[in-house]
């Protein structure tokens, strides 16, 4: 199989549910794999790597759109996307994410820890009740997407009261982020991402006459300060990603990450007894069953190398960081789940100019959750019917029904 039918293969239902097997085929074919229609996809570990730290490859932004996809603009999801750091390159992606980085610093993450372990007690009492019966509760709906959620909307300032919305309005925007969407998703994602932009404008119109210690309180004071620094518009756009990729990524973590233990008794067992620690349970889940399964750019310089590979300058690259972070030239046994690896520094929040903002946080909330859930309930059992969503570039679960005794 070359890299074309890979590649094919990637993008239907088969290989949007179980990706790996087709990654090791295309690591056959080397760390750099062309894969038609001036395309190209990198799965080594080192390659990958590199890729993300060079500048010279930049992400798909608003000018490249216009080259490369045709309609782009008529679909609210993707202009509100390039409007955001997600999709910006130099200067404008440095100007807009130096100004988020100083409201969303490292000492406001760490301060969490101490509510992020109350909201974790909260929702386990919550899940301990809704079970106390022997029926089966849904992981993902009852913890994974709620702790999350309610983490980094107390973050941005977003009331209680209107966070349940979110969930169904995010995951019709990350149909934007894939690489194959049908008009039907485009549509949803599109009216999604109008209803979030609509939602957070009223938010920002109330924190600009009533401020509160907040993040929105903060970029808008920023905003309305020096329009040249971060616009209104650019200003919707990365609360919106703010918003879904606060809980979009740590949502897929801990069910990908609950799954993993389920599939693995050792590994369970090792969590409650103490000897697999919470950091690395982390990095072993992100490297083995990432949340975030690739990435695009494009070189801006001819002559560009990935490893030992040129790479034309209209190429576009994708960098399959769920294939990377099984390369056997950098992980003993890729194929097994141990999190008590050494050293393991997956590729899952990418890294260079455009490494996570959220990696902190969404390390912070595993590491309190994990632990306190399996301690929570001793006889902790999967129930059945388990279903993925849908996705090649975000995986994690839809449903993940447990049961708690």
């Amino acid at each position: 199989m070359d890299g074309v039918a890979i590649m094919e293969r990637l993008l239907s239902a088969e290989g949007r549910a179980d990706p790996y097997p087709l990654y090791e085929l295309a690591r056959e074919l080397g760390p750099v794999v062309p894969s038609g229609g001036g395309m190209a996809m990198v799965v080594g570990y080192r390659e990958v790597h590199q890729a993300l730290r060079n500048p010279a490859l930049e992400v798909i932004d608003a000018e490249s759109r216009d080259r490369w996809e045709d309609g782009y603009a008529e679909h609210p999801s993707k202009v509100l996307l390039t409007r955001s750091i997600l999709e910006s390159n130099a200067p404008h992606h440095q100007r807009m994410r130096s100004l988020i980085a100083s409201v969303f610093t490292a000492r406001r993450v760490a301060a969490l820890e101490e509510p992020v372990t109350a909201a974790v007690q909260r929702l386990l009492d919550e899940m301990a009740d809704h079970g106390a019966d022997g029926s089966p509760v849904d992981f993902m709906d009852a913890f994974a997407y709620r702790l999350p959620v309610g983490v980094i909307c107390e973050l941005l300032g977003v009331p209680e009261a209107d966070r349940a919305r979110f969930r169904p309005l995010a995951a019709d925007l990350s149909a934007a982020l894939e690489l194959l969407a049908d008009e039907t998703e485009l549509a949803a994602a599109d009216e999604a991402a109008e209803e979030l932009a609509r939602y957070f404008s009223h938010l920002a119109a109330r924190r600009r006459a009533d401020p509160q210690h907040d993040l929105i309180s903060a970029l808008v004071e920023v905003a309305d300060a020096d329009p040249s620094r971060l616009s209104g518009r650019e200003l919707l756009a990365n609360l919106v990603l703010l918003l879904a990729a606060g809980f979009e990524t740590t949502t897929n973590l801990l069910g990908n990450g609950l799954a993993l233990l389920f599939a693995h008794p050792d590994a369970l067992a090792g969590v409650r007894a103490g000897t697999v620690t919470p950091a690395g349970l982390t990095d072993e889940v992100l490297r083995h069953d990432s949340p975030v399964q690739l990435t695009g750019r494009i070189p801006s310089v001819p002559g560009l190398r990935i490893g030992e590979s040129e790479i034309p300058k209209e190429t576009g690259v994708f960098l399959l960081i769920g294939a990377a972070n099984r390369d056997p030239a950098r992980y003993p046994h890729p194929e097994r789940f141990d999190p008590t690896r050494q050293d393991s520094q997956p590729l899952s929040f990418g890294g260079g100019p455009h490494f996570c903002l959220g990696a902190q946080l969404a390390r912070l909330e595993s590491a309190v959750a994990m632990p306190a859930l399996l301690a929570r309930f001793p006889d902790l059992a999967p129930a059945g019917g388990a279903t993925r969503r849908d996705r090649l570039v975000l995986r994690g679960f839809h449903t993940l029904p447990i049961t708690l005794r």
